[in-house]
């Protein structure tokens, strides 16, 4: 059985029935010539359900939605870094911070796809380092809610430990030495200044965002780009109505707000872009 899923084929037809069970069950769009992608992902799947063929695998979705979780998770791409592209944590550090503490109540911030945790740390390291500049004392309580719909990376974000190959990907050393306790060989966890007011949730973006509350800032970074186009939009139009009036959006560098001047204004950072929600949309 065991070399039996080892040389595991996925049809074309099973492709095409996958690739539409994985979109309505996670937004997931998977593009053409993605075969290979999938049976790397899910060949242990099969072998641990004992499933003869991918056909097995979408019947056992369709009935089963603990497995349908399963299969997401392990089609989850948790591709991060600490820090990623810099400039969005530069214009939160010195631009959003200040104009954010001039506000009544506490802070809130969304790490909408925050993978094993880099993004959401990262936010709270630049939060800790506003802090001990003089002129931060104003800064009022951050409370970040970080969300993904992988269980798996979930587990890792939450246990905020990281071994060196991952430290490495964009983790300045004097941030590690004030941040970060080497709790093991090859082992480093982040200490309780960074742990503290961040809020680690599982949550498909596809569900209603009522629930969440208003943020003043969401980070939404390098996710939309595996979602098809009418989805894109769909989202970011939800995510206006979970931003405060005058709230800011943050995207990865390849994605943008495109035909929705309706719901935000870009800012110019130079470097860089952020998204502000516009106080009323039309058509809304």
């Amino acid at each position: 059985m065991k070399q039996q899923h080892e040389n595991i084929a996925i049809t074309a037809e099973e492709f095409n029935r996958f690739r539409i069970r994985l979109e309505f069950a996670s937004g997931i769009l998977l593009g053409d010539g993605k075969e290979y992608l999938v049976v790397s992902r899910l060949r242990k799947l099969l072998g641990q359900r004992n499933l003869p063929n991918f056909s097995e695998l979408i019947y056992s979705m369709e009935h089963d939605r603990q497995f349908e979780r399963q299969v997401v998770d392990a089609m989850t791409t948790n591709e991060t870094l600490w820090f990623r592209d810099a400039h969005p944590y530069d214009i939160l550090r010195e631009r959003l911070f200040p104009e954010l503490s001039k506000n009544a109540g506490p802070i809130k911030i969304w790490s909408a796809a925050c993978s094993t945790g880099q993004e959401p740390y990262s936010i709270k390291i630049q939060e800790c380092e506003y802090r001990r500049q003089s002129t931060a004392r104003s800064l009022s309580d951050v409370q970040i809610l970080a969300t993904d719909i992988s269980p798996s990376a979930l587990q890792l974000a939450r246990q905020g430990s990281y071994p060196q190959i991952a430290i490495r990907r964009g983790m300045p050393k004097e941030h590690l030495d004030t941040y970060f306790d080497e709790t093991g060989v090859d082992e480093w966890t982040a200490n309780s200044a960074i742990r503290t007011g961040i809020e680690f949730r599982e949550f498909n973006l596809q569900n209603s965002y009522t629930s969440l509350g208003k943020f003043d800032l969401i980070f939404c970074r390098n996710v939309l780009i595996y979602f098809s186009a009418e989805r894109k939009r769909d989202i970011l139009i939800r995510m206006h109505g979970a931003l405060k009036e005058g709230g800011y959006l943050i995207l990865g560098a390849s994605e943008a707000v495109n035909k929705l001047q309706d719901y935000y204004d870009m800012v110019q950072c130079q470097p860089g872009i952020i998204y502000r929600a516009k106080s009323v949309a039309a058509g809304r």
